[in-house]
């Protein structure tokens, strides 16, 4: 399984290399490591991973940085680029996605979820090196990994279980985060324009999606609609 995939781990932090690179090869896979971007970039030359894992805050060239140069080398077009950050870093997730990252981790990350989201992200590059793609089905949140296509939501690695309209809703805020989603917005995306539905029912189904995934990830901007907090 994890034998035919080359991942490039690239963090300053010399502890987390060893704790990810452990428990990367325990799993087959066969991983390099490097401490700075200007590394990174070399090695990338050569390796061709098809996983780089690479740490935002790093000092010299930073992870922001070092994805958008990666980004200009074509043979790493089907590379899968995923920021490890630490939980609470001021960043721009905007920033990371327009140098051409595909995801985020966030650290401290358990082994277990770790390799969750590893062979989710190695799919992802199997999909799109195959001429298909899941990236716009196929959504990670920290701890939180949905899935448009089979209506799968795992919270900390649990499958957790939505109704349609409630899973609708949540994919729709998560598609921007960040963006202040109106009601109306709401509506018009998830029951569409020939269904009048009230405010209450809204509430309601965002209310039971805070139950299900945490009331810090969904925000309430009064007077205007709701946005998912990244």
């Amino acid at each position: 399984m994890g034998l035919a995939y080359n991942i490039l781990l690239v963090d300053d932090d010399v502890d987390i290399v060893e704790f990810m690179q452990y428990n990367l090869q325990k799993e087959g896979y066969n991983v390099k490591v490097c401490y700075n971007g200007n590394d990174a970039l070399t090695i990338s030359e050569t390796f061709s991973p098809h996983l780089i894992l690479l740490d935002v805050m790093m000092p010299g060239m930073d992870g922001i940085e070092v994805c958008e140069e990666l980004r200009k080398n074509n043979n790493l077009n089907d590379t899968i680029i995923a920021f490890l950050t630490a939980r609470g870093e001021d960043y721009s997730q905007l920033a990371g996605f327009e140098a051409g990252a595909d995801d985020y981790i966030t650290k401290p990350i358990k082994p277990k979820l770790l390799m969750s989201r590893v062979k989710a992200l190695l799919k992802r590059f199997s999909q799109s090196s195959n001429g298909e793609s899941d990236k716009d089905s196929l959504v990670f949140f920290d701890d939180l990994v949905i899935d448009k296509e089979s209506y799968s939501l795992k919270l900390n690695d649990i499958e957790k279980k939505l109704p349609k309209k409630e899973f609708e809703i949540l994919f729709l805020l998560v598609s921007e985060p960040g963006k202040v989603f109106s009601r109306e917005q709401i509506y018009h995306k998830v029951w569409g324009t020939d269904v009048i539905v009230g405010d209450r029912t809204i509430d309601v189904h965002i209310r039971k999606l805070r139950e299900t995934i945490g009331d810090d990830k969904i925000q309430t901007v009064k007077g205007v609609g709701y946005k998912f907090n990244a």
